[in-house]
């Protein structure tokens, strides 16, 4: 992923969705790291994109949640042909594992130190 501020996204007024993306990747990444930045690039021309938070552990897990509007806009991402053809280059090389939950949210608070 790419340098995401140490933040998470704001809490919207629900209902929203929410993409949560979890990896296992393989050894082999040409290529991962450009066509990465492309789909964090892409997603952001999908109208009704909130944002996105990430983190990875030491052991290599890596989790990436997507906040969306609406269903339709989470459906314009997933359908996306570019970030299609991502998907499938993710099955064949980069990805050991991983799995994808959606979720619609009913309920969002935050709170950030003053």
């Amino acid at each position: 992923m790419s340098d995401h501020p140490a933040a998470p996204v704001e809490a919207f007024e629900p209902p929203y969705y929410v993409a949560i993306f979890t990896t296992v990747r393989t050894e082999e990444q040409s290529g991962y790291g450009e066509t990465n930045a492309r789909m964090e690039e892409l997603v952001q021309e999908i109208p009704g994109y909130l944002g996105m938070d990430h983190a990875q552990t030491p052991g290599g897990l890596s989790i990436t949640v997507g906040y969306f509007r609406d269903a339709d806009a989470l459906t314009r991402w997933r359908t996306d042909t570019e970030h299609r053809a991502a998907q499938q280059r993710g099955r064949d090389e980069w990805y050991r594992s991983y799995t994808l939950h959606v979720a619609k949210v009913e309920r969002s608070h935050g709170f950030t130190r003053a």
